[in-house]
């Protein structure tokens, strides 16, 4: 199976710097999934009123070549061509491009989708913006049970999908936030775990070079600002750095802000499997 890594949505806070709307695009034998959407046509043209507020902090550079739906078409596809859409969270920088995909599917937890559509603090009240799925999606939920996957504890196969795609419930920065994994067999697993970290040195011992060891502390901050659950913030990041850093791992994560992590992935994306050298750094 083929993945694509796409940039859907830049973004420039002051401060934090150059962020990105890391989507995977993944070609398979029923059509094209989508991981995460990014920002849509319909976000750029009307922000105000499908962004909110918080346009003025994420400072989108609002670029219609960068929606899913344009490089969907540019790579030689339709936007029909999208079945389904699995969706790590209900946040506007994640979820806004559905609308350019109005056939898909789209995939979430019912923890997600409950936040989101009954919000029931103030922080959920003003982080979603209905207008994003107000053309009516056909949204599959999952909640409970699940299978155990790789040390963590449930585990969703998704319904019209295959067992190359699972998504693993991770709560913290939103009250039903997931990962996606999607296996490409031949070069391992990719674990999108959306915003379950922001930072690569959160986590990610092999993505460590010697240059970029450093956390950006600021983009650390803004994480835990706008997360729920800080402690389980933390523990999220334990566990993905400890899934990370083993050494025979053919998991590779990643998450949807980091722009290095993202740049590294979508111009070398068959950088699999990793080097003993990269486990050192």
């Amino acid at each position: 199976m083929r993945v694509h890594h796409l940039n859907c949505g830049t973004m420039r806070p002051a401060v934090v710097g150059r962020l990105v709307c890391h989507v995977l695009l993944c070609e398979t034998p029923d059509g094209l999934v989508l991981v995460d959407s990014g920002l849509g046509l319909q976000d750029l043209a009307h922000p105000a009123a499908r962004l909110g507020p918080a346009r003025h902090l994420l400072k989108p550079v609002y670029d219609p070549a960068e929606t899913a739906v344009r490089q969907v078409e540019a790579l030689g596809f339709a936007a029909e061509d999208v079945r389904h859409i699995v969706a790590t969270h209900f946040d506007l920088d994640h979820i806004g491009g559905i609308a350019d995909f109005p056939q898909a599917i789209v995939h979430t937890t019912a923890a997600e989708h409950a936040a989101a559509t009954t919000p029931a603090t103030l922080n959920e009240r003003r982080r979603y913006h209905a207008a994003q799925w107000a053309h009516g999606p056909i949204v599959r939920t999952y909640d409970g049970g699940g299978e155990r996957w790789q040390g963590f504890a449930a585990a969703h196969p998704l319904q019209g999908l295959d067992e190359r795609f699972v998504m693993i419930p991770l709560p913290g920065h939103t009250r039903g936030h997931a990962a996606v994994a999607v296996d490409t067999e031949e070069r391992g697993w990719v674990l999108h775990a959306g915003d379950a970290f922001f930072d690569r040195s959160s986590v990610a011992a092999a993505h460590r070079s010697a240059g970029d060891r450093r956390p950006n502390r600021a983009l650390r901050a803004f994480e835990m600002m706008v997360g729920v659950d800080r402690a389980q913030v933390r523990d999220n990041h334990e566990r993905l750095a400890e899934l990370d850093a083993r050494p025979d791992s053919d998991i590779h994560v990643v998450c949807a802000h980091d722009p290095v992590l993202f740049d590294r992935y979508a111009a070398a994306p068959v950088q699999f499997p990793r080097s003993e050298q990269d486990h050192r750094h």
